[in-house]
């Protein structure tokens, strides 16, 4: 019967049968292969010492151009943190893989460092996605510390999210490069991370909300708001909820998810306020000072500073008198000025009517008789006549 050789496949890992020879070969090759390109050696060496010199200056140099700005974060700040998370390992993988191939480096050695440069360079790819996410994400956050700090809770959640993201998909990548089949454990993180969202729906969404508020800014810290009959200053945006400090003095804790599914009026993005006086003149005012009136009311807004006025006439009349309607805008988002300006117009209003006689409508609203006219003038009553009364002494007829 004859001799049949069953080959294993190539891929399945057999052990040498002799170690002792094997670590006896390679350490002949490569003493072989440095005796034989030590010139190369020394000067892939001293160029990868230079090319990792020159990448640390760079990044040194980048910290020191994008350093942070005490009461700014932007794009060169973020550019500094991205520099300042370069692995000084990575740059010495990148200087090896950057000198292998002038040295003749042996197969062994060259397959090592290609995989330590796609491992390193995958995990410091994620650590660069990382910082340049959440540098975007404070970014639209706010532009000062204050604002960052009222969102500390949510970027920390979210902080979590992204490295958690990144790294997971950095190991899937690493794993899939050394053969592992990675099909189970991609198909289990996607289930894991169902579950988990559909447990946690409700802090999602209030995530969400939060996010919104981070990337739209409809409020900030400080700023007042008009919310569903609420009206206040909002004090704090956290993970779930925002705070309200409302006008009547209590705080209104509100999930931002329920902040965003209403109307938000920001009044703190008002660059002027409209102002609308009713004003109501006497009866007996004459034609000349009906339309004297007009005249004072818009010399008065004309007059005031930061005021501007938008109509002004006699709109109509009724039992009460003659009713004007005055409109002006107060350009100012600082509701006290506004205030300020206002009171300003209605006493210049009030003085300007005394000293030119015009008279205003009886507060009580009661019906007022017309002005007579020169052509009927008005009669005075005319005057009663006492009777004589019988005195006691008279005598009855």
């Amino acid at each position: 019967m004859a001799n049949t050789q069953t080959s294993l496949p190539t891929h399945v890992f057999t052990p040498p049968a002799d170690l002792v020879g094997q670590a006896r070969l390679l350490a002949n090759e490569t003493l072989a292969w440095l005796s034989a390109n030590s010139l190369r050696i020394l000067i892939a060496f001293a160029a990868a010492a230079l090319i990792v010199a020159g990448l640390l200056g760079l990044k040194k140099l980048a910290q020191r151009l994008c350093r942070e700005h005490d009461a700014l974060v932007g794009w060169r700040t973020i550019i500094g943190r991205v520099a300042a998370r370069t692995s000084f390992w990575f740059l010495v993988i990148v200087a090896a893989r950057l000198v292998d191939g002038y040295a003749d480096t042996p197969p062994l050695l060259d397959t090592t460092i290609a995989f330590l440069f796609t491992v390193g360079l995958t995990f410091q790819a994620a650590l660069w996605v990382r910082e340049l996410v959440l540098g975007f994400v404070e970014h639209r956050a706010g532009m000062t510390d204050q604002d960052h700090g009222s969102l500390a809770s949510a970027l920390g959640i979210i902080r979590f999210l992204v490295s958690f993201t990144l790294f997971a998909i950095a190991l899937v990548l690493v794993l899939g490069n050394l053969g592992v089949n990675v099909t189970g454990l991609v198909a289990g993180l996607g289930v894991g991370g169902i579950a988990i969202g559909l447990a946690a729906q409700g802090i999602f969404k209030d995530l969400f909300a939060a996010l919104s508020i981070i990337f739209d800014r409809p409020f900030r810290k400080g700023d007042s708001i008009k919310w569903n009959n609420i009206s206040g200053t909002i004090e704090r945006i956290g993970l779930k909820t925002t705070h309200i400090r409302a006008t009547t003095g209590e705080l209104v804790v509100v999930s931002n998810a329920d902040l965003l599914a209403k109307e938000v009026y920001n009044l703190a993005q008002l660059n002027r306020r409209r102002m609308i006086e009713k004003i109501a003149l006497a009866y007996r005012t004459s034609d000349a000072d009906a339309r004297l009136a007009i005249e004072l009311m818009r010399d008065v807004v004309d007059a005031t500073e930061t005021c501007q006025l938008v109509r002004v006439g006699l709109m109509g009349m009724d039992k009460e008198g003659l009713q004007y309607e005055l409109q002006f805008d107060v350009m100012s988002a600082n509701y006290n000025e506004v205030i300020a300006k206002r009171s300003a117009v209605n006493l210049a209003i009030l003085q300007r009517f005394r000293e030119a006689g015009i008279s205003f409508a009886d507060p009580n609203g009661k019906p007022q008789d017309m002005p007579a006219t020169p052509e009927e003038p008005r009669r005075p009553p005319a005057p009663r006549v006492k009777e004589p009364v019988a005195s006691d002494t008279e005598e009855a007829p």
